[in-house]
């Protein structure tokens, strides 16, 4: 059998496929099958690159990542922007409404999948509250923006709650309970100075998705 002179290509073909089946009828509604016959590969192509579906998956998400790690690092990096800025601009950057809409449409419910959960807060514990939310904080500690001692788990605990809590992809959530979610959540961190760092307009587009989500999860339930 002649050997693939152009792998990389391949594995780009399999994950742009894999993408836009995903976002079409979501992880759980796409077959390893599907993904086959949208790619035009062979089954022995297919994996000589990756294991399964999931593993599939998980390298969609972490090419997903990275191109979101691409945009909070000139967040991180904005030498014109104190800490609560960067904060605040970072929020606003990891609500874009074409990724959120992809990850929507993409993910099933984390709670359903312990393994997606668990990727998810491994991912926020390894790399994006280190590298990316708790130098923003110690900035902002350091020019008077913000104020805590504890900044690491300051930087953990934003992430852990509106990831995890606030976000509508963990698990069945109504419009009104991410708005009181996402109300408590500027409370609670207010008395660092992290005032209002997910304003009317994100708070409306979780709202949103939220009503996606669950009317996509009915639409399902009928077929």
């Amino acid at each position: 059998m002649a050997r693939n002179k152009y792998p990389e290509e391949t594995v780009q073909k399999i994950l742009d496929t894999a993408e836009r089946q995903f976002i079409e009828k979501g992880y759980d509604r796409t077959s390893l099958q599907d993904i086959i016959q949208a790619t035009g590969l062979s089954k022995g192509a297919i994996y000589h690159h990756f294991t399964s579906k999931e593993d599939i998956f998980y390298s969609v998400c972490d090419r997903i990542g990275q191109r979101n790690a691409e945009v909070l690092i000139q967040v991180r990096d904005a030498a014109e922007l104190n800490g609560l800025e960067k904060l605040r601009a970072m929020f606003r950057a990891s609500m874009q409404p074409e990724r959120q809409a992809k990850m929507f449409c993409m993910m099933p419910y984390l709670l359903d999948n312990a393994k997606f959960l668990a990727a998810e807060m491994q991912s926020i514990f390894v790399e994006v509250a280190p590298e990316f939310v708790e130098p923003i904080i110690r900035q902002g500690v350091a020019d008077g923006s913000i104020c805590t001692d504890c900044p690491k788990e300051l930087a953990e605990a934003l992430m852990l709650l509106s990831d995890i809590w606030i976000n509508p992809i963990v698990r069945p959530s109504s419009p009104e309970e991410v708005r009181a979610r996402c109300r408590l959540y500027n409370q609670l961190f207010g008395a660092f100075g992290v005032v209002d760092l997910i304003n009317g307009e994100m708070v409306e587009t979780l709202a949103q998705y939220a009503q996606m989500a669950a009317g996509a999860e009915r639409t399902h339930r009928k077929e």
